[in-house]
């Protein structure tokens, strides 16, 4: 994992002073030791973020890791399980997750051929946003994560996770559709809805729709 300097330190303690955060030498500290630890496997990030000192744990009946093809082109990043998910400890099994497979049926693709992940492993509090520095925390989690999988493509699913990868505040309406790549990854990543936004929002499926044709086209060259 890349190892966070003192630039980047100052830059995250500030993001949580923005926030109201006013005790924050556990979360440096935090940042500071895991980002500099040697992660090799997938097997030793999970436990490592198993034993992650965080709240939501408290909440939360299991950690929901990853599922799908370790090896895949192909990586779609979530916000944070919910309900389903977490009794599962499964990302994106529950109504969102169903629609999620139809849409990956739709371009010749499923489970087996990507690998499925979110920016946090344990579900907020009444599905609630994850909150800014639960988002700092667990970005260099999130680097890791997909490093050790290399996918070609990174599709972030929703707001929260567009936002907290490419580390911006533009929209959604922004970020949608459009290509775009972060330092730390090698991978091309493409914002598009997320599939809970899409239960609610129907006609906004052939936007979705739009973005994994993209996802597919570029796959095949």
């Amino acid at each position: 994992m890349q190892k966070v300097d003192d630039k980047d330190i100052t830059q995250i303690l500030e993001w949580f002073a923005d926030s109201g955060v006013q005790d924050i030498s556990s979360e440096r500290s935090i940042v500071q030791k895991n980002s500099e630890k040697e992660i090799k496997t997938l097997a030793e990030l999970k436990e490592v973020m198993r034993n992650v000192d965080i709240s939501i744990k408290a909440c939360a009946l299991n950690m929901v890791f990853g599922v799908g093809n370790e090896h895949a082109d192909i990586l779609l990043l979530g916000e944070a399980p919910g309900a389903e998910e977490d009794k599962q400890g499964i990302p994106f099994v529950g109504q969102s997750g169903q629609l999620l497979d139809k849409i990956l049926a739709a371009v010749g693709l499923d489970r087996t051929k990507v690998y499925i992940t979110n920016i946090l492993p344990w579900r907020p509090p009444g599905n609630r946003t994850p909150t800014l520095q639960e988002i700092t925390m667990f970005r260099p989690y999130v680097i890791k994560h997909i490093s050790l999988v290399n996918p070609k493509i990174v599709v972030c699913l929703g707001g929260t996770a567009s936002k907290a990868l490419l580390q911006t505040t533009q929209t959604m309406t922004q970020l949608r559709g459009k290509w775009a790549k972060v330092e730390e990854l090698s991978a091309s990543i493409l914002p598009t809805f997320h599939p809970a936004y899409l239960l609610r929002s129907p006609s906004q499926k052939r936007e979705a729709w739009v973005d994994f044709l993209t996802v597919k086209n570029r796959m095949q060259g």
